[in-house]
């Protein structure tokens, strides 16, 4: 596994920051959000001006852009909704391909596990289906994050079940869709809605053909009901039970240390204690 940086704890970092912040953790690789958050640098209505100075600007750093993120949610109740994803998806992967980009990390949605049932499953798959043709003829390869949905509770967050956390409904999509899809594989994000390092490792396993990438991070108890974003290593997980495991993946792991504060020195920590 080749170590990287992700994008979404650089959230309220300017990406020339990022990039310096990438190369002095030792690292070359940096994942570039697209439209995943207000403050990313390139948006779906980008010039092509803005476009063609990112990949200048990772050059002169000296990082490589070898995948891309940005966010959505096909497993909303509203088609019109859900339409609007689909679309601004294909955008952010011509805009991908543009900046030579390979994977672009997506997700299929952030809806409870049990509301994702008849029309509203089949169009989260019909959505995956034609984003991920789209990508196809641009030479991109989508991959979706294991990720659950997220609520804001006292003092901290909760994490429930999705279509891709709750392992029997994340293989029956992955059965469903394109043998194109791949998955970004999040091992915190499982985690968070209960699976043990065992479980986390015996899905790895049985997955890892229709792996493209990974996020590396952690999430702390800090009450009955909240977690709390850190570093790996301070965290539920056990590293020294999954990197073992991990280490031999050929592609990107990259570090997401998701609280703003401190960035820099969460992404020191989580290297330290995955490398």
């Amino acid at each position: 596994m080749q170590f990287g940086c992700a994008a979404w704890g650089f959230r309220e970092t300017p990406l020339e920051q990022q990039l310096e912040i990438t190369r002095q953790l030792g690292l070359d690789i940096l994942e570039l959000g697209i439209a995943g958050h207000e403050n990313d640098r390139l948006q779906v209505d980008a010039s092509e001006s803005a476009i063609a100075s990112v990949p200048a600007l990772y050059y002169r750093k000296g990082v490589s852009l070898k995948g891309a993120s940005t966010g959505n949610d096909f497993t909303q109740e509203e088609p019109v909704a859900c339409l609007a994803d689909l679309e601004k998806v294909m955008r952010v992967t011509t805009i991908a391909a543009r900046l030579g980009a390979h994977t672009l990390r997506i997700f299929a949605g952030f809806s409870p596990a049990a509301e994702v049932t008849g029309a509203r499953w089949d169009r989260m798959v019909l959505s995956l289906n034609a984003a991920v043709e789209h990508a196809s003829r641009h030479g991109v390869t989508l991959a979706v994050e294991t990720h659950g949905g997220v609520k804001a509770v006292p003092g901290g967050i909760t994490h429930f079940h999705s279509t891709s956390t709750r392992p029997e409904l994340l293989k029956r999509w992955l059965n469903e869709v394109s043998p194109q899809v791949r998955l970004l594989f999040d091992p915190a994000n499982l985690g968070a809605v209960g699976m043990n390092e065992v479980e986390i490792l015996d899905l790895y396993h049985e997955l890892q053909p229709r792996i493209a990438s990974f996020h590396l991070k952690d999430f702390k108890r800090v009450s009955a009901t909240a977690l709390e974003p850190c570093a790996c290593g301070e965290g539920q997980l056990d590293w020294s039970k999954l990197m073992p495991e991990f280490r031999a993946f050929p592609g990107v792991g990259f570090l997401e240390y998701e609280m703003t504060g401190d960035i820099v020195d969460g992404l020191k920590r989580t290297l330290q204690a995955i490398a």
